[in-house]
């Protein structure tokens, strides 16, 4: 039953592969920023509506919901796609390029999907057209989450899964397991990548200000240095992962990625403002720099006669992107049948962040790597993600439509 289903699914996903490249060269052509993706919302609404599904909008403020109901008793089972932009412009020469604009903190910005989230979209919409066509086959309810914000809330406003969670996506029906999908631009088409356990790292950004006593600049001993203060603090703060930190068990970095104090070279100033982040990928070495840090930073700043103040985290957070070991195991075989045992691969986790991980705090979930670069360009060459030049091809999306239609429907079967 089950080889038959992925042989009928891997048929569909053939028939509506252009549909699929359809669906992402509108996207690319049209992105938005986060909170902002109104229209990329309309879109995706007014399909959902007409595969039949009941369709919720609004939710955390441009989110789409869309449930498709089997009839017959079952799992709830969430599969999501993000679908914000970034205020990045794009560099590639194609002829579905972005050109759009858009608002960044008070400054008009070009806009590009530079992160994949529009190939996201498209295999989301192709997934549901395939389950939709067989809801005949599914034992349960499917809950499609188009969510926004996932690049972090402008300014002044919160966004993304943390609120769609606050806001109920979970519940009514209450989901038992979510899946998710990130295209990789390093990752060869046709290759799927997991990992159980802890896959991407939690983020939390911090502030620190360092308070001392101006002076001019050729008179230091009358001053409390922060610039000073604060070079020690950076260097200290290296210390807590290489020093305090199970290197083999706790991979983690603590950066600063921005320093600012003083108006010119001859005064030394009051203070010194430094803004970094934290990563870590479990959640003891996450409480043990929250302890560390500041008691550290504090301790210098003391040493120093200066005083600091630490704000951790400062703005967002996201917790690990955890991958339920037990789910992990459970479903393996899917990703094994739908690429191929050879296009199967175990990963390394990744210091990057994702805000799918507030979903994997409430349930049990998981997130993959699908791959998205051509055959022929060496990995070294391929694109950054967030940059300029980042592209994956379109080849890339078709696995990754099949993987969210047989991961559904192979967890149907066998719960």
């Amino acid at each position: 039953m089950s080889l038959q289903v992925s042989a009928d699914v891997a048929q569909v996903a053939d028939e509506i592969e252009p549909k699929v490249i359809e669906w992402r060269h509108h996207f690319h052509q049209h992105p938005e920023l986060s909170n902002g993706e109104f229209e990329t919302a309309k879109y995706i609404a007014d399909y959902m509506r007409e595969l039949g599904f009941e369709v919720q909008t609004g939710v955390a403020k441009t989110g789409v919901v869309a449930i498709l109901d089997s009839g017959k008793p079952g799992p709830v089972i969430g599969l999501r796609a993000d679908m914000d932009g970034l205020p990045v412009l794009e560099s590639n020469d194609l002829a579905w390029k972005s050109t759009a604009k858009g608002e960044y903190n008070g400054n008009e910005v070009p806009v590009s999907h530079a992160c994949g989230h529009d190939t996201h979209m498209a295999m989301l919409m192709g997934a549901a057209t395939i389950l939709a066509s067989k809801k005949s086959e599914l034992k349960g309810q499917v809950k499609f989450i188009f969510q926004p914000a996932e690049e972090g809330a402008p300014a002044g406003e919160r966004g993304g899964a943390e609120v769609m969670v606050e806001e109920g996506v979970l519940k009514n029906p209450d989901v038992d397991v979510i899946f998710g999908l990130h295209i990789w631009a390093g990752l060869d088409v046709n290759t799927v990548a997991y990992r159980a356990g802890g896959i991407m790292a939690a983020v939390d950004p911090f502030k620190v200000v360092v308070k001392g006593k101006q002076a001019h600049g050729a008179y230091p001993w009358l001053s409390v240095d922060p610039v000073v203060t604060s070079a020690q603090i950076i260097m200290g703060l290296q210390t807590i992962v290489s020093r305090e930190l199970e290197l083999v068990e706790d991979g983690a970095v603590v950066t600063i990625g921005k320093i600012q104090g003083g108006v010119r070279s001859n005064i030394i100033p009051n203070e010194v403002e430094m803004v970094g982040t934290i990563r870590t990928l479990n959640d003891a070495a996450r409480e043990h720099i929250y302890e560390s840090l500041p008691r550290k930073v504090k301790a210098i700043a003391e040493s120093m006669g200066a005083t600091a103040e630490v704000t951790l985290p400062l703005d967002y957070n996201y917790p690990v992107t955890y991958n339920d070991p037990e789910l992990m195991a459970d479903m393996v075989d899917t990703l094994v049948r739908t690429a191929g045992k050879d296009h199967v691969t175990s990963r390394k986790p990744t210091t990057g962040a994702e805000d799918f991980s507030f979903f994997q705090k409430e349930i049990p979930g998981l997130y993959l790597f699908v791959g998205g670069k051509p055959l022929d360009v060496p990995v070294k060459e391929a694109p950054a993600h967030h940059t300029p030049e980042f592209y994956v091809d379109d080849s890339g999306m078709k696995l990754g439509v099949k993987l969210l239609t047989n991961l559904t429907m192979d967890y149907m079967a066998k719960h």
